[in-house]
């Protein structure tokens, strides 16, 4: 008889139950109803799924995640069915659940533009509220192949070839649509509650560049108009945090096709805001005993080949240039180069920690689809160092790393974030260096640190880089994806592969160690977090305008030059704007750009020698001296405020 696990948590037997659906109506009308699939020996299935003796079941509604994986992929169907309705003779791919919604791949007759969303799903919410029950149907081969050409879709009939033999075919009914289909689905289109269609894209078949163009419909569905809203606000939150936008509002960066895919343009102040932050790695590192080095952004292959990213990462690399008798590519890393670094003169222990650093330029080929805005580009600046330790100071020396990454966090604010101990997967031999002993050393060095510094972390096999395990920082994009943003990783492979050595305190030659790590991780992606952690309103310290004069009129404008002159000469970064418009248009538009001080200057201020101060966000002015203005902004950034 199945075992069932209660909503409580309790385990109880129902030894007349045939299917999931009689399990919940066992339970009680309240859960029948809200029944959506079931778990059945921890796979979400439809609630007409049989059950047997020895079955762990747990009924799901739509507060479980895997309720609301059923209730979107009928949603999914509720698409295709509206889509086949409106547009007789489109064909259909596929059309899986993804994080918070679904989407299908249709090739319809006639283009479907955002235009059309309104349309089709009016057609859903028919559909829904027809309450259609979905019938699962298990198919022969031969039947599957004669329906879909019957209908003439080639999407289906390769996704049907693509099946292995011996596998059961499914279809799903409800009402006039049928579709080929694994599951699991809701018991009928009425459970699908609250629905809403988001956008239309292009998706190549299956991803191939080289197959057809479908269109891609997103979508999501909520179990109630309450929850759509609330996730409908969500998205509109991450829409306005959306760096793509702000950076293009603010003119940070921009794209050219000319220029090519995933390579940025720096525009004057989102290079303004690099500097900043360039300048202050540097010299927080350099006070740490960093020692800053320039290298190449082009190598011999051969470097690739020795370090052994050129078998690992080829793929993702640019392809050579054959010059001079010599195969050159442009680098994915600064790793190896740093190695040729150490190596270029004998080092003793006496030299240990030799902490070599760069902001060093990448380049790495990313698919055109992976790539954006700042945060996946194919040109990068890394805050990068590496670290060549004896295996005595691995373990001080990644602590310090660490220390040095909650710094620069407390000082840019971000207290949002979370550690990851990339491990390796002993199973997978293709991707990690095959050597047990120096892993589990490694592994074992990395927890003993994180754990004396009182850090809470998380531990993901198989994300170790294949060279060594690592510690990653996270964070969450304005999307809500997990990015990374600082990483510290142990290799005791390229010292072997480059031949590293440095002379001991016994006269012999030992073997160091690497520590590579970056703090701000790269340029571009440290500044698309900036700007979407802050909506684009930077702190003083790194707005790359601090302030704005605005002279009421031209009769103002000489006093209002002399204070632009004056906080100059402060070193103040600031902006004076004259334009023939008004006072309150140009007000609004320093509060636009996000400038955060607008300083008016007027009859009076021009007759005391003061500034009419506006901060940012606020509708009232203080009247203040030009110096007093000036300590306040020097305050601000003295506290990273």
């Amino acid at each position: 008889m199945p075992t069932v696990v209660l909503p409580d948590g309790a385990k109880r037997a129902f030894p007349d139950a045939r299917t999931a659906a009689d399990v919940a109506r066992a339970i009680g009308p309240s859960l029948a109803k809200r029944a959506l699939a079931a778990e059945i020996n921890g796979r979400v299935v439809d609630l007409s799924h049989p059950v047997a003796e020895g079955d762990a079941v747990r009924i799901l509604t739509a507060e479980d995640e895997g309720g609301l994986l059923a209730m979107r992929h009928t949603a999914a169907h509720i698409l295709a069915q509206a889509i086949l309705r409106l547009y007789p003779g489109t064909k259909l791919g596929v059309g899986p659940v993804i994080e918070d919604g679904f989407y299908y791949d249709v090739d319809p007759p006639q283009p479907i533009t955002a235009d059309d969303l309104p349309r089709i799903e009016a057609e859903m919410k028919k559909i829904i509220a027809e309450d259609h029950p979905l019938i699962r149907q298990e198919v022969t081969r031969e039947a599957a192949i004669r329906h879909y050409e019957a209908v003439g879709d080639p999407y289906k009939l390769e996704l049907i070839a693509a099946i292995p033999e011996g596998e059961p075919i499914t279809f799903y009914r409800q009402g006039e649509f049928v579709d080929l289909c694994r599951g699991p689905h809701v018991p009928s289109t009425g459970k699908v509650k609250a629905v809403k269609l988001l956008s239309v894209a292009g998706a190549y078949w299956r991803g191939d560049h080289r197959r057809p163009m479908l269109t891609r419909i997103y979508g999501t569905a909520w179990a109630s108009e309450k929850d759509l809203e609330a996730y409908l606000a969500r998205l509109e939150e991450a829409r306005q945090r959306d760096h793509r936008r702000i950076g293009k509002e603010l003119k940070f960066f921009t794209f050219s096709r000319e220029v090519g895919q995933g390579l940025p343009l720096w525009l004057p102040n989102g290079a303004k805001v690099r500097r900043i932050i360039e300048r202050y790695i540097v010299d927080l590192e350099e006070s740490l005993g960093y020692q800053h080095v320039y290298t190449p952004v082009l190598a011999n292959v051969e470097l690739y080949e020795i370090s052994g990213h050129y078998a690992h990462y080829k793929d993702n690399m640019y392809p050579p240039m054959e010059l001079d008798h010599e195969r050159l590519v442009l680098r994915p890393m600064n790793c190896p180069h740093h190695m040729m670094i150490y190596k270029s003169e004998p080092r003793s222990y006496r030299d240990l920690p030799l902490k070599i650093a760069e902001l060093g330029t990448m380049f790495r080929y990313e698919a055109s689809g992976a790539l954006t805005g700042l945060h996946r580009v194919r040109g990068m600046t890394l805050n990068d160092a590496h670290i060549f330790v004896t295996p005595e100071q691995i373990e001080s020396a990644f602590s310090e790393v660490v220390e040095l990454i909650l710094r620069v966090y407390r000082d840019f604010g971000i207290d949002d974030y979370w550690f990851r101990l990339s491990l390796r997967d002993p199973a997978d031999t293709e991707k990690y260096v095959q050597n047990d002993a120096m892993w589990e050393m490694a592994e074992g060095m990395l927890r003993r640190a994180l754990t004396d510094l009182g850090l809470d972390f998380v531990e993901a096999k198989g994300e170790a880089a294949f060279y060594g395990p690592k510690l990653d920082v996270q964070v969450k994009t304005a999307l809500g994806k997990d990015e990374t943003l600082s990483t510290v990783q142990l290799d005791f492979v390229l010292p072997e592969r480059f031949d590293l050595t440095y002379v001991g305190e016994d006269g012999a030659s030992h073997r160091p160690v690497v520590i590579h790590r970056g703090v701000v991780g790269t340029m571009e992606r440290f500044v698309a977090y900036l700007l979407e952690k802050s909506k684009g309103a930077l702190p003083v310290w790194l707005s790359p305008e601090q302030a704005v004069v605005l002279p009421v009129s031209d009769r103002f404008r000489e006093a209002a030059e002399a204070v632009v002159r004056a906080l100059q000469a402060a070193g103040v970064r600031v902006r004076f704007d004259a334009r023939a418009e008004s006072l309150n248009y140009r007000i609004r538009d320093a509060q636009v750009k996000k400038i955060p001080y607008t300083l008016v200057v007027g009859e009076r201020e021009a007759e005391s020698g003061t500034v009419a101060v506006r901060r940012r966000g606020e509708k009232a002015a203080e009247t203040m001296s030009i110096e007093a203005f000036i300590a306040l902004v020097k305050d601000d950034v003295a506290h990273r405020r």
